[in-house]
């Protein structure tokens, strides 16, 4: 998957950048990396994610993926980092989260409803990059003062 967004990235004139964690398990870097950073553990790696990304694009995957999931709301939510797009890639795959999330969590008010819009689901990869601009457009319009 970081592939094609290493590969559009490269493919759009930017810089590409790998964050790689090393693990034994893992798969190797891919040809259309520009700068592989390697990371031995995962909060770093986080961090860095945190830091410089524009947007998440979270597609189905493992404890990691829940790891990097959690994190980034709970950063967006307690206002540590500035809002950004947060998307899950595949409703089916996310489905029972999102209605724990919603049918246990907000229910017993650990969350609010509205922490509920950090997320946008979507299996519509038009949908997903509009939702991306939108953000991105938002977040330049604030910037700027406009």
């Amino acid at each position: 998957m970081m592939e094609a967004a290493n590969r559009g990235a490269k493919e759009g004139g930017a810089t590409s950048v790998g964050c790689n964690i090393e693990l034994p398990f893992e798969q190797e870097s891919n040809d259309f990396i520009d700068v592989s950073i390697d990371f031995r553990y995962f909060f770093v790696r986080k961090t860095m994610f945190v830091k410089y990304a524009e947007a998440f694009v979270i597609f189905p995957g493992g404890f990691g993926t829940m790891d990097e999931l959690f994190e980034s709301l709970t950063l967006i939510q307690t206002h540590k980092v500035r809002h950004f797009p947060l998307v899950l890639f595949g409703s089916d795959y996310w489905g029972g989260l999102l209605d724990w999330l919603r049918d246990t969590m907000v229910d017993e008010g650990k969350i609010t409803r509205e922490d509920l819009d950090m997320i946008f689901v979507t299996n519509d990869p038009v949908a997903a990059r509009d939702h991306i601009v939108a953000g991105y457009k938002t977040r330049m319009a604030a910037l700027s003062g406009s």
